[in-house]
């Protein structure tokens, strides 16, 4: 469910030109941003950058992963 917010005129600016950058829309930019930090602040110990992609990974269809075969079976 949507709920309508107030953000920063700058902030929306930012939201904007990433989501324009990313193929999101602005809200999905916005909360892309707050999946990101919230993941960072549970995680501390893990680079931003690296949370950004584990969530990018989430998104992508199951159909596409390929499985994890450890070296000892490979």
């Amino acid at each position: 469910m949507g709920m309508p917010v107030r953000i920063d005129n700058l902030l929306y600016e930012q939201a904007k030109n990433e989501a324009k950058a990313e193929h999101r829309t602005i809200a999905g930019q916005i909360e892309f941003w707050a999946s990101v930090g919230r993941a960072a602040i549970d995680n501390p110990e893990l680079p931003v950058e690296f949370v950004v992609q584990v969530l990018g990974s989430m998104k992508e269809p199951r159909s596409d992963a390929t499985p994890f075969l450890p070296r000892s079976r490979a």
